[in-house]
């Protein structure tokens, strides 16, 4: 355990306590400083693994579930208040799926598809969104950008979702080229040491 596994377990568990007052509508503002807090521990627990070399395999499988987590409950809960609407949360959720399903895939055939710019564009995109639109429950001003910011995840998810497939088709592409290359240069040796000298 260190500092930057302890801010993804902090994100982890501030999970619940967001759901509660978002559901409760016991605290609209407070429910959006605790959302905006546990998304700034996505910022700081990369940065301190960085920069002390803290960065550790709990960390590597926990940072992107805690991620996820957070998101996903948030909008979640947002679509139980009737705020967001469902089938732009299916998008979005799908898309975390597929990606994590690519990576996985990645993973098992020994490369890695890192994080996009665009991915990134959305997870500011989505922290935007879902922080305009919990203040926008009580706070009408916020409802109507915290709308627009949310069109912007939708298309960001999307757009990245293509990105990342493009990126893994061409990875696992080029690697199956190669294996059938070398396959093809260890067979015409074989038949080369098999064939009868005149």
């Amino acid at each position: 355990m260190n500092l930057p596994n302890g801010l993804t377990l902090v994100r982890i568990f501030l999970v619940p306590l967001l759901v509660a007052l978002l559901l409760t509508k016991y605290s609209v503002l407070l429910a959006a400083l605790i959302f905006l807090a546990a998304s700034l521990t996505d910022l700081l627990d990369g940065y301190f693994a960085r920069k002390h070399g803290q960065v550790t395999t709990l960390g590597i499988l926990l940072d992107p579930v805690a991620d996820k987590l957070l998101i996903s409950s948030a909008f979640i809960a947002l679509v139980q208040l009737q705020i967001v609407p469902a089938w732009m949360v299916v998008i979005i959720i799908g898309r975390e799926f597929a990606v994590s399903g690519l990576r996985s895939i990645a993973s098992s055939q020994g490369f890695t598809i890192d994080a996009s710019e665009l991915g990134k564009m959305k997870m500011v995109a989505q922290v935007a969104a879902i922080t305009l639109l919990i203040l926008g429950n009580e706070y009408a001003i916020f409802t109507q950008v915290g709308g627009i910011a949310l069109w912007f995840v939708v298309l960001f998810a999307i757009w990245s979702a293509i990105d990342y497939f493009r990126t893994f088709w061409t990875k696992i592409d080029g690697r199956f080229k190669a294996r059938e290359r070398r396959r093809l240069i260890l067979l015409k040796k074989r038949q080369r040491r098999h064939v009868p000298t005149q």
